[in-house]
């Protein structure tokens, strides 16, 4: 009966597995119009973020100038799912192409950097600046 005590070796010594966090494309919620369900994830290093078609008009693509050093961009299509893995820590500005100047944008943070850490790229139009400040507002009263 050796190998119980081997099997229960090998569980232990396996690396955690990396999760993978659900988020909606959404027309609106209590929130306000043109939202990300949940709009902000703290997740860790491997984890992955699946984009879920929820509702019809909406992708999720990265934001130029607001993701993490070294990790690559990307561009989901209109009213399909797309899964990203996200290696680099840091924060990673989410948002859907045809309602960006609307605000629908959400933030990822990868790893253990402080809220007060983000910083928003200069030219994002102001509906996206104002969505990501009650963001990282409602996100910081929550830690």
């Amino acid at each position: 009966m050796r190998l119980f005590p081997i099997a229960l070796l090998a569980a232990l010594a396996s690396p955690a597995l990396a999760e993978t966090h659900l988020v909606k494309m959404l027309n609106g919620n209590h929130l306000g119009g043109m939202v990300y369900e949940p709009e902000f994830l703290s997740v860790a290093p491997g984890d992955s973020v699946k984009f879920l078609a929820t509702q019809r008009g909406h992708n999720a693509a990265s934001i130029d100038g607001f993701l993490p050093e070294g990790a690559e961009t990307f561009l989901g299509r209109i009213n399909e799912e797309i899964e990203i893995t996200l290696a680099h820590e840091g924060f990673y500005g989410i948002k859907c192409s045809p309602h960006f100047d609307m605000g629908m944008v959400m933030l990822i943070r990868v790893g253990d950097a402080p809220l007060e850490g983000v910083e928003l790229p200069e030219n994002m139009p102001q509906g996206a600046k104002d969505r990501f400040a009650q963001i990282v507002e409602r996100a910081g009263a929550g830690e």
